[in-house]
């Protein structure tokens, strides 16, 4: 994976890139808003509920064109979504890998990997309220 972001929502679901991991420099999407009017009250009901969405290759998927175009734009081939929740119902924010440089099979390991860490920057921020 090329990259990984912690997607925070600032008000209902327009939200902004505020934490990345790269395996290179030329990844970053730092402080990138996202495609706020692709995602919507429907696709946070869905987060909200606990969905995580794996998609090993954009192009094959069947996802909104709206969606495809903006990973497109960021050079994503691939992705893992799982949902930052802060007292299991208010969706705070997305964390989200991406592979940049082909599609990719994800393991479910790795989803697990992703919802745990989910969860446990959940815990840390219910602490700071």
């Amino acid at each position: 994976m090329n990259r990984v972001v912690l997607y925070y929502f600032y008000h209902q679901w327009k939200g902004q890139v505020t934490f990345e991991a790269l395996s290179h420099p030329k990844w970053s999407i730092y402080g990138s808003t996202g495609a706020d009017e692709c995602f919507n009250d429907e696709y946070a009901a869905l987060y909200i509920a606990g969905r995580t969405r794996s998609i090993s290759d954009i192009e094959r998927e069947p996802i909104h064109s709206c969606h495809q175009d903006f990973l497109r734009q960021i050079k994503v081939k691939a992705n893992l979504v799982v949902p930052i929740l802060m007292n299991q119902q208010q969706l705070w924010g997305l964390l989200v890998a991406h592979h940049c440089e082909s599609s990719r099979f994800w393991l479910s390991s790795e989803l697990e990997l992703l919802k745990d860490a989910a969860q446990m920057l959940a815990v840390q921020l219910a602490n700071l309220a």
